[in-house]
């Protein structure tokens, strides 16, 4: 028997299989990887200008939403947050004339869907002007 020691070549790493397995990926992503091309939103900036009068804010319609999950139409609280509801105050303050404006007051920690069905609201009755405002948390 021997027990001596062989002696044993130098290691080699033979990379070629390698390359083998990353050209074989490249080609599957390369033929399962589809490109769509998306239509990009179009988005109507306001502008603003100067020397124009300044008009009246009595025929405003101004929604306030606190932070509760209340809707107050011009001092009005209304009963729930349905926008059935939010169509018909609306409607009722500004005499069913969908070109007053509508300023829309949200508190910083109101919730997005209250806003949201503003606009619904809105769309419902055709009225196009509608500005923001947000108010800041009270510090007491």
């Amino acid at each position: 028997m021997k027990f001596r020691r062989q002696k044993i070549d130098d290691v080699q790493i033979n990379l070629t299989p390698l390359i083998d397995v990353v050209f074989l990926l490249l080609i599957f992503f390369m033929v399962s990887t589809t490109f769509n091309h998306s239509s990009e939103l179009t988005i109507d900036l306001p502008s603003a200008t100067t020397g124009e009068a300044i008009t009246d804010r009595s025929q405003d319609v101004e929604i306030v939403i606190t932070s509760d999950g209340q809707y107050v139409i011009n001092g009005r609280t209304l009963v729930n947050e349905k926008v059935a509801t939010l169509v018909k105050g609306i409607e009722e303050v500004s005499q069913g004339d969908n070109k007053r404006p509508l300023i829309i007051t949200a508190d910083a920690k109101a919730p997005y869907e209250m806003v949201l069905n503003v606009y619904d609201a809105a769309a419902q009755l055709g009225i196009s002007k509608i500005a923001h405002t947000a108010q800041r948390e009270q510090s007491e």
